[in-house]
């Protein structure tokens, strides 16, 4: 089994519009993003992330009768990390400044994908959801492979819960606290608060970028 993890870029256009879920444009990007890279929209499932919630450490396993669920409009139920069991079934997640990350168990084919925000990140979840794949899918931390996509910088960007940490410093503590090896983390070290291939919600806020948008992590599985 191989695993292909890609991460898009402003040039690929937003890939969530918050006000208006079934944007066209919105899914003709995630459709020509995806098809680059051999995916559709129909084999995919989208996460829906919400901020009404006390609890930033909700996770579910997804099956074939979730495909293309949200990758066309709306989701009802919302999660902070999906996990398939089968090859050729996408998942997808949408993010302007919180963290992407993929996990990989080799061994029991086991693929997830988290959003490791502020909130997340507060409640140790890269920790919860490594301890959630070892005691659903007997993954050992040891043979998981992560990757985790661009975050903004911690001079911009600190968690203040958390000793002012960065988002990638805090991710990278909570992985190894959980057994992730080093070497087997694939990180993209771009600081989106710095780097213009990426949105950023929190620049967007302050003046400092003229386009509001999300880029999108997509995972897949393939024989």
């Amino acid at each position: 089994m191989d695993v292909f993890v890609a991460t898009s870029t402003v040039a690929d256009g937003s890939m969530f519009n918050s006000d208006d879920p079934g944007d066209q444009k919105v899914v003709e990007n995630r459709r020509v993003f995806l098809a680059a890279h051999d995916i559709t929209l129909e084999q995919s499932t989208r996460m829906r992330i919400t901020f009404d919630s006390d609890d930033f450490c909700r996770y579910a396993e997804v099956t074939d009768t979730n495909k293309s669920d949200g990758m066309y409009g709306t989701l009802e139920i919302p999660y902070d990390a999906l996990v398939v069991t089968e090859p050729n079934h996408a998942l997808f997640l949408p993010a302007a400044d919180c963290i992407c990350a993929t996990f990989y168990d080799p061994v029991h084919h086991v693929l997830g994908l988290a959003h490791l925000g502020r909130h997340s990140l507060e409640q140790q979840g890269g920790m919860k959801f490594v301890e959630y794949l070892k005691i659903h899918y007997d993954s050992d931390p040891k043979e998981m492979k992560v990757w985790l996509g661009p975050a903004p910088g911690k001079d911009v960007y600190p968690i203040w819960a958390l000793d002012n940490k960065g988002m990638k410093e805090v991710t990278f503590e909570q992985l190894h606290t959980a057994g992730i090896l080093d070497d087997n983390i694939i990180d993209n070290p771009a600081e989106t608060d710095k780097d213009q291939n990426y949105f950023s919600y929190s620049e967007f806020l302050k003046g400092q970028r003229e386009i509001d948008g999300d880029h999108a992590m997509v995972a897949i599985m393939r024989k």
